[in-house]
């Protein structure tokens, strides 16, 4: 199968890492574009005991995660692929971050994801949850789940 558009989530983890790099080679090999996605959260912001103005916190958050994003830009940059990074903004927590992963990639659109998975299995697994995995029953596309070492 050929891919034009590849999506890959990332976020601090090492199995992000991994997935990121694993979408840069696919990405060469396939001679297609690549969107890189970060997502942050209302919610995390949200928890705050409420001392600290919501507007505040709320885009210091963004400028620190952007600043991520801006580390990852010149990561990827040196590998010479086409490709554009995106900060997505979930808000409102009626949707969930694998909801949100997976309609961007649908509105985009990607022909695959590329998603970094934890690995967990059985009691942690139910106690985390995956996002991964929930992507993976969401996707209206294929998805390569790439597992922390």
């Amino acid at each position: 199968m050929i891919y034009h558009h590849i999506m890959v989530a990332v976020d601090r983890s090492n199995a992000s890492n991994l997935a990121l790099l694993e979408a840069i080679r696919l990405t060469k090999d396939q001679q297609a574009k690549l969107r890189i996605i970060y997502v942050i959260e209302e919610a995390i912001v949200k928890t705050t005991d409420g001392r600290v103005d919501f507007d505040t916190l709320w885009n210091a958050y963004k400028e620190e995660e952007q600043d991520i994003l801006k580390i990852i830009n010149e990561q990827v940059k040196k590998s010479s692929v086409d490709f554009e990074t995106y900060l997505v903004e979930l808000k409102h927590s009626k949707t969930s971050l694998a909801k949100k992963i997976a309609a961007e990639a649908h509105l985009w659109p990607a022909d695959i994801m590329v998603l970094g998975t934890h690995g967990r299995h059985g009691v942690n697994r139910f106690r985390f949850g995956s996002v991964a995995e929930s992507v993976v029953r969401i996707a209206t596309m294929p998805v390569l789940l790439i597992r922390e070492q």
